[in-house]
């Protein structure tokens, strides 16, 4: 029988009374019956990874080169684009999988893991770009359908698809070149809401009307029936098949990353850029960590590490 812990929830002084653990260099975790586990990280990118303002990962390198040194999968869960995230990827020497648009688009890299375990887990997977890509999201082009037609019924937003680069970099706060690559969108349009009041109730409802969806992060993003914890059970499913046994941790600061956290062993929120935990997220187990966005994940992660990997 696998020996599972009590957590109390600051961060500060998690209390593992009942966990048998023992770790190797490789940081894999072995349970009180010699089960081996391998750690598998997700993460949120921006007010989590990022800096909510300045989009820094300064405060987390601490815990970034542990896990790099360690070789622990670390997968970005964001609500970024492929192309957004493919930048991320490469200012962080990350060659993980990774999930896109909340969820929308599972990108992994092509020698990540065996054709017999992408056959398993994903029946037809597409090729693209040096990825398997599974597609779980809305096209793009249905989206903007349906924001128009909700702008016509009266309702004043303005999406992503109808800025400018310099407008999309002005409400972001991204450079001109990080904000082009937020315009390359396949599954998910944020938006934000114009003039002086909002009747929002009645939007929620028009959205759902058309099967649609919307969930807050940064913005509001409108979107098909996915959300980010699709993309975690599909890969889930692979690194089960690649390692057999696995541990699962999830660091959010947002709703967009319940679903998220609801999938893994360890779900962990950071507080947000107001120096808050989000009340609206509760799940069982829930870690809350001390620290704002990358100051928090920095904390959390090496205080796991340290407890248990």
């Amino acid at each position: 029988m696998i020996v599972i812990q009590t957590i109390l929830v600051d961060i500060h002084n998690i209390n593992y009374e009942n966990r048998r653990v023992n770790k190797n260099a490789c940081g894999i975790w072995y349970y009180g019956n010699g089960m081996i586990s391998q750690p598998i990280i997700f993460t949120d990118l921006d007010g989590t990874l990022l800096e909510h303002e300045t989009y820094s990962f300064s405060a987390a390198v601490p815990a970034l080169e542990i896990l790099n040194d360690k070789g622990i999968p670390l997968v970005f869960c964001s609500s970024k684009t492929k192309a957004e995230i493919e930048y991320w990827r490469n200012k962080l020497g990350n060659h993980h999988p990774f999930i896109s648009e909340n969820g929308g688009g599972i990108f992994i890299p092509l020698s990540h893991f065996t054709e017999e375990d992408i056959r398993a887990a994903v029946p037809t997977p597409k090729i693209v770009d040096g990825y398997h890509v599974v597609v779980l999201g809305t096209p793009y082009g249905v989206l903007r359908e349906a924001l128009n037609d909700l702008r016509a019924r009266g309702f004043d937003i303005k999406g992503f698809g109808d800025m400018s680069t310099s407008e999309v970099a002005e409400i972001t706060g991204l450079s001109r070149e990080e904000a082009e690559l937020a315009t390359r969108r396949e599954f998910d349009e944020p938006l934000v809401f114009q003039g002086d009041t909002v009747d929002f109730s009645g939007f929620l409802a028009a959205v759902r009307e058309k099967g649609l969806r919307l969930t807050q992060g940064r913005f509001y993003h409108l979107m098909g029936d996915h959300n980010k914890g699709g993309g975690v059970d599909v890969l889930k499913l692979l690194y089960r098949r690649k390692y057999g046994t696995i541990i699962t941790i999830a660091l959010g600061d947002s709703p967009a990353d319940l679903p998220m956290l609801e999938k893994v062993d360890y779900p962990i929120l950071v507080r947000n850029y107001r120096g808050e935990h989000d009340p609206t997220i509760a799940v069982p187990n829930l870690i809350r960590a001390d620290g704002v966005g990358p100051d928090g994940w920095n904390r959390a992660v090496i205080e796991l590490i340290r407890k248990g990997f």
